[in-house]
């Protein structure tokens, strides 16, 4: 059973681009927008880009082992929706390239922890939040 409700992996599989976080040793914060794939047979999201694998945030994701990733947009209803996961940072060397054209194998399998969602499931405009061992919402 997959830890991301039927309309979160919908969501995840309908995007092109979300925002990862990371932290450095020194705990000074580092956001920047990538390229992801949602990787349903391993139920992870998975990251990547251009010369990534000699960038800041695959250096601080390496060092400290943890990620925070975002993926939002505005919905058809014209209200802001996100997905935020929160976890494991796996660094990788290969895979990546197979995400699309252009991107290095160089890559972060995204192991969420806590899963925090707003405006995806149901018609209710509110927070679901729970830990990715969790049931999601029905």
């Amino acid at each position: 059973m997959s830890m991301f409700s039927e309309k979160e992996r919908a969501y995840l599989s309908g995007q092109r681009i979300g925002r990862m976080a990371t932290v450095n040793r020194a705990g000074q914060p580092h956001v920047v927008p990538v390229v992801y794939r949602f990787n349903a047979e391993l139920d992870v999201v998975e990251l990547g880009g251009h010369d990534f694998g000699t960038s800041k945030k695959f250096r601080d994701a390496q060092a400290t082992g943890k990620i925070a990733f975002v993926v939002d947009d505005v919905g058809p209803d014209g209200r802001a929706r996100f997905i935020e996961l929160r976890g494991d940072a796996e660094v990788l060397l290969t895979g990546g390239e197979q995400m699309r054209a252009g991107v290095d194998p160089q890559m972060i399998r995204v192991r969420p922890t806590r899963i925090f969602a707003w405006g995806i499931d149901g018609s209710e405009f509110g927070a679901h939040a729970r830990d990715a061992t969790a049931q999601p919402p029905a």
